[in-house]
């Protein structure tokens, strides 16, 4: 299912969710101009769950013995990457899909929000999918990329706030290309489903081996789905 168009947004065009999508296509240009740099420029850049689980235990292990002070280096820089890999992306269609989907659900929910409480959620939405992430293949070395999981945690949001809403959808039926509106809660709730059955199913064979992070997806969406309206901006009422 390919979005084309939703029906909530007040304005398509909003000036959080264009900055956004304008850095993550910036950073993308950076990244295919960088030649041979970028391939070490990203593995540098990049989320890697068993580095963020070392980090965090070197975190709890100085609470614990205030005297043992880890390096610096050992934990500012991988729980950096959890902020870095939000801007990173593997390949024109990771980013046209990524950037597709903030640009037809993010308006809308900026619309709710405002424009720095959604920045500010959008931050914490892939962190939160990040957490997800590493806390279900803690030990893993893959580099997880990208920007779904923030992605994810509007989509959640966007669940809560439009579920009446119409999303204008590419639905491939066998050879015929059909274009359909689907009720947004019904789109978001096949969309998560897919999410968490293939979560579960990667998940039953072991750490993440790659591709996809479906539960950096789930974990965002339910973030978006439990602070996203804790965000929005109070109804004025109009007066007569």
């Amino acid at each position: 299912m390919i979005p084309l168009r939703d029906s909530a947004a007040p304005r398509r065009l909003t000036p959080a969710n264009s900055a956004l999508i304008a850095a993550n296509l910036a950073v993308f240009v950076w990244e295919i101009t960088a030649h041979g740099r970028a391939a070490r420029m990203i593995a540098g850049m990049a989320m890697i769950p068993a580095r963020v689980t070392g980090a965090a235990n070197a975190i709890a292990e100085t609470l614990a013995h205030p005297r043992l002070v880890p390096p610096l280096a050992k934990v500012i820089a991988p729980l950096g990457t959890i902020f870095s890999a939000m801007f990173l992306h593997g390949s024109i269609w990771h980013i046209a899909g990524n950037m597709l989907y903030l640009f037809i659900f993010g308006a809308a929910v900026e619309s709710r929000m405002g424009a720095r409480r959604y920045l500010a959620f959008y931050f914490a939405a892939g962190i939160a999918a990040a957490i997800a992430n590493v806390a279900m293949a803690p030990e893993s070395t893959v580099p997880v990329i990208g920007a779904s999981g923030a992605i994810a945690g509007v989509l959640g949001a966007y669940f809560i706030f439009f579920p009446r809403g119409r999303i204008l959808t590419v639905l491939p039926i066998f050879v015929f290309i059909q274009m359909i509106e689907i009720p947004a809660v019904i789109y978001l709730l096949v969309w998560f489903g897919v999410q968490l059955y293939a979560g579960i199913i990667e998940g039953s064979r072991g750490a993440i081996a790659g591709g996809v992070a479906w539960w950096a997806h789930v974990g965002g969406f339910l973030f978006g789905m439990l602070v996203g309206p804790m965000l929005a901006r109070r109804k004025t009422r109009r007066r007569r």
